[in-house]
């Protein structure tokens, strides 16, 4: 009687092996720290830019000492089309890290300066960058509905309860982003360099 024989199909990760470079990534550079970046930037500008709208009975009078044409409501709509655009890129940044987290490879037996592991790392920063999208979406539905319901016929635009919030957020993503920087920094996650010392190669003959 013939025997039949099962093949075990390799790991996902192995069947795209061939396809990944040094840094463990099918490109050179990795585009999630690069996204989040970018959705800092849109943030930060949104709220400091609601901020100055909402202050700008202070302000008003330097702005026409340096003959500036700016406008309260100015302000307001480059707060508002900066949220808009984070919400939209943050979608982006969350998808673009969790592709990138599945094909992360950490360097075995290191262990974080605030004593995580590296498995541990990556499940809060994942779980923390879903949060994050979750309250940035929130803030720009709240921030829509002060523009075009509650405070469309107001000078000042947005509540001083959401700029409170929106500087918290300022607080919290700064502490997540300090997990991500550990997957670089003290995993070597996608690191070119980190990932060629881990394997013995000499990086003078490896990199250019």
């Amino acid at each position: 009687m013939a025997s039949t024989l099962f093949v075990t199909p390799d790991a996902p990760i192995e069947q795209l092996s061939g396809q990944l470079g040094a840094n463990g990534l099918p490109y050179a550079v990795p585009i999630h720290p690069n996204l989040v970046h970018l959705t800092i930037g849109l943030f930060v500008i949104a709220i400091a830019f609601d901020i100055a709208g909402a202050l700008y009975p202070l302000e008003k009078r330097v702005f026409r000492l340096l003959a500036l044409p700016i406008t309260r409501a100015g302000f307001h709509d480059v707060g508002w089309y900066n949220l808009l655009a984070c919400a939209a890129v943050t979608f982006l940044t969350v998808a673009a890290g969790f592709y990138e987290m599945l094909l992360a490879e950490p360097l075995p037996g290191v262990t974080s300066t605030i004593g995580l592991q590296s498995m541990e790392t990556m499940l809060l920063h994942g779980v923390g960058g879903v949060a994050i999208l979750l309250v940035i979406v929130a803030m720009t539905i709240w921030r829509g509905y002060q523009r075009f319901q509650w405070r469309r016929n107001m000078g000042r635009q947005v509540q001083w309860l959401y700029l409170l919030v929106g500087l918290g957020l300022f607080l919290v993503i700064g502490l997540h982003g300090t997990l991500g920087a550990e997957l670089a920094g003290e995993f070597g996650v996608h690191i070119t360099a980190d990932q060629l010392l881990a394997s013995g190669v000499d990086l003078k003959e490896a990199l250019p």
